[in-house]
């Protein structure tokens, strides 16, 4: 027999839904259910398929499939300081409209549309996860936005998982600059020594397998500082898993202005 209480629940959305039908997420298309996209925007979404390289995630596509052991040049060149990374689409003119409200303008509710589409894309690194860590906002911009998007991603994906959510294991010690201006090489040094593990963490990290969770990969200079801080305390390793990916600046010679 159905509960009272979630008879009501059922009835009194049904009601809201009558009076306010859902729509997808980032047109007026009509959907089954709030939270969703309506079919013609799921196609639009360009979705990151095998190959890719096997370190940071990128399209073999974006690099003219010249890999070593499944690595792109870049990679192979200096690996970066986590085990692999993966990110459900790329972050194009469609994906903006998916990434860019929810990291600037409180549209929270993205992150439990975008967290399944990461748990499909990172199932592997989700099944060899022992805890998740987002990646850390400093404190004033924090204050300014009300909100994280790497922590609400991470909390969205470790509802259905069941995975430990460590929210606050990692601060971000100073600001730095705005990085979308900058090329590789002046993004790591800007955010060199930017990240640490925040006092009385280690021990929850010390031996565990971190999957750190981020909104957008690009040139991964802020996910290899995290990684850096948590291998620092005693993680036995660190993956990474983002919703969007944007073409490598290292293989691009330039970053793209999405970040």
């Amino acid at each position: 027999m159905v509960p009272v209480r979630l008879l009501l629940a059922r009835l009194g959305r049904g009601a809201l839904d009558l009076l306010l039908p859902p729509h997808c997420l980032t047109c007026d298309a009509p959907v089954t259910a709030p939270g969703q996209l309506c079919a013609a925007c799921f196609e639009r979404i360009s979705f990151i398929v095998a190959p890719c390289c096997a370190r940071c995630g990128l399209p073999f596509s974006d690099f003219g499939g010249d890999s070593v052991n499944g690595l792109c040049p870049a990679c192979t060149a200096a690996p970066p300081p986590w085990e692999q990374a993966c990110a459900a689409f790329r972050y194009d003119d469609y994906s903006r409209r998916l990434i860019l409200p929810l990291k600037y303008a409180d549209r929270t509710d993205l992150a439990d549309a975008l967290a399944p589409m990461m748990a499909h894309a990172g199932a592997a690194l989700l099944a060899r996860a022992d805890l998740l860590v987002p990646v850390p906002l400093h404190r004033r911009r924090l204050l300014a936005r009300r909100y994280n998007q790497a922590v609400l991603l991470a909390r969205a994906l470790a509802r259905p998982t069941g995975l430990p959510l460590l929210s606050d294991a990692l601060v971000r010690t100073r600001a730095t600059m705005p990085l979308a201006s900058l090329g590789a090489s002046a993004r790591a040094e800007a955010l060199r020594g930017a990240f640490a593990v925040r006092p009385g963490r280690e021990a929850a990290l010390a031996g565990r397998r971190v999957l750190l969770i981020d909104d957008i990969l690009t040139s991964g200079a802020t996910c290899g500082a995290c990684a850096e801080a948590l291998r620092g305390a005693g993680a036995t390793g660190v993956d990474v898993l983002v919703a969007a990916r944007v073409p490598d600046p290292r293989l691009h010679g330039r970053l793209s202005a999405a970040t």
